[in-house]
């Protein structure tokens, strides 16, 4: 029994545990700032300007965001040099700061993955961690590009996928943007919503396999269901990296990202329904399928499932305050479920791939995690792409982790009802 027993826990997928980016007091950018260094810039027309404060006074993004401080300098410091710098100080820290926690030696890592989406140098990120750190020769790595904010579930994936075939190793997982390079200069209003929204964030996830170490890791993976929609022409070019009519590159963002958001998210949860949701629930969204099917999709509203019997916490992308709203609406989750991607939201920003475990990380330090509890994380894309993993907690966790201190709940609640 115990050798049949041997090559399922070998390959369990084990978070060891995950650290962030810590506030950076110097980066900070209160709208007021972010608003000055736009009209200093002297790239923006004053209804740009305009566009982007009317954008800002109701993103649900606080007055404690960060950007890199070469953006502040007039000219901008936007130079590939002032790229990698941003990322070693995200980044390096993270990844310094999760393998101190761990006591892992860098040569002990087996696999490196990190997702950039829209920064990709060469050598490559992955490349530069390994360097850094004086990491083994024969060390696996790879660099997901272009692959959006639900990059960090596939880097997931990816590492999963590692731990099955690389036995009795640690992954080392990486997600971030950088900003640097990637900020618009222009003034087509759909290309400049992503100036308003992103910000600087970065997190390290260290992932294993080893049986030894059970014992202390955080999570178990326990499914991860990807969604891809590139077939459809709008779906695919509903987030796009391009040129403005003047030739100012920058992300545009259509009109239709919400509806395709949820088009996505039907059909990852689809997938996703049998493997977490109890039968009551699978036998009621069936029934409700066929029933659609055979009688019309007009005497039936589709059956939504009640994902809150399936997961204790849900880690919603802090794409924007919109997007958590409408998931929050369409899941029929209450607002317990919905406030720590609020909270990353507020604090933080749209910080892409990374906003997931920022997410968990308020969870653990101001809700606690019970041993058991379930956890739902949820990407959304550009492909257009709707990515869910799901982890069981090994331990109980109440972690307090230094991105969240001094945190004032009661203050956001009041600022947000401001923003209207």
């Amino acid at each position: 029994l115990l050798c049949c027993m041997l090559p399922c826990r070998l390959s369990s997928a084990l978070l060891q545990h995950h650290h962030h980016l810590q506030r950076i007091c110097s980066w900070m950018v209160p709208a007021a700032r972010f608003l000055d260094c736009s009209r200093a810039s002297k790239k923006f027309t004053p209804e740009s300007i305009e566009f982007q404060s009317k954008i800002l006074a109701r993103s649900g993004l606080g007055d404690d965001t960060y950007l890199p401080p070469g953006l502040a300098q007039q000219p901008p410091a936007t130079s590939m040099s002032d790229a990698r710098w941003e990322f070693e100080q995200v980044c390096f820290t993270a990844v310094k700061d999760v393998l101190a926690k761990t006591g892992v030696s860098p040569r002990q890592i087996g696999c490196v993955i990190v997702n950039c989406s829209l920064f990709n140098p060469t050598p490559s990120l992955s490349a530069m961690i390994m360097n850094h750190f004086k990491m083994s020769s024969n060390v696996v790595n790879y660099n997901l590009g272009g692959m959006g904010c639900s990059a960090g579930i596939v880097a997931i994936d990816l590492a999963r996928q590692m731990l099955q075939l690389l036995p009795n190793t640690y992954v080392l997982v990486v997600s971030t943007e950088n900003i640097t390079q990637n900020w618009y200069f222009g003034n087509t209003k759909s290309m400049l919503i992503p100036n308003c929204l992103f910000r600087v964030g970065g997190a390290a996830m260290l992932l294993s396999n080893k049986r030894r170490e059970g014992w202390r890791a955080k999570y178990e993976l326990q499914h991860v269901v990807r969604t891809h929609l590139a077939a459809n022409d709008a779906a695919f070019n509903c987030v796009v990296e391009q040129e403005d009519s003047e030739g100012t590159r920058g992300v545009k963002l259509s009109k239709e990202l919400m509806a395709i958001a949820g088009e996505a998210l039907k059909a990852n949860i689809t997938t996703l329904g049998p493997l977490v949701l109890p039968i009551s629930e699978q036998m009621l969204f069936a029934g409700n399928m066929v029933a659609r099917k055979s009688l019309g999709k007009k005497r039936f509203r589709p059956y939504i499932p009640d994902f809150k019997l399936a997961f204790e916490h849900v880690c919603i992308h802090t794409g924007g305050r919109g997007v958590i709203d409408e998931i929050e609406k369409q899941l029929s989750l209450t607002q317990d479920y919905a406030d720590p991607s609020r909270a990353t939201l507020y604090r933080f920003g749209n910080i892409s791939s990374s906003s997931i475990w920022y997410v968990l990380a308020y969870i653990e330090s101001h809700k606690g995690v019970r041993k058991g509890d379930r956890i739902w994380q949820l990407g959304f894309g550009s492909g257009f792409k709707c990515n869910s993993a799901v982890w069981r907690a090994n331990t109980r966790v109440n972690e307090k982790h230094a991105a969240w201190d001094d945190f004032d709940h009661d203050k956001m609640v009041a600022d947000l009802a401001q923003q209207g």
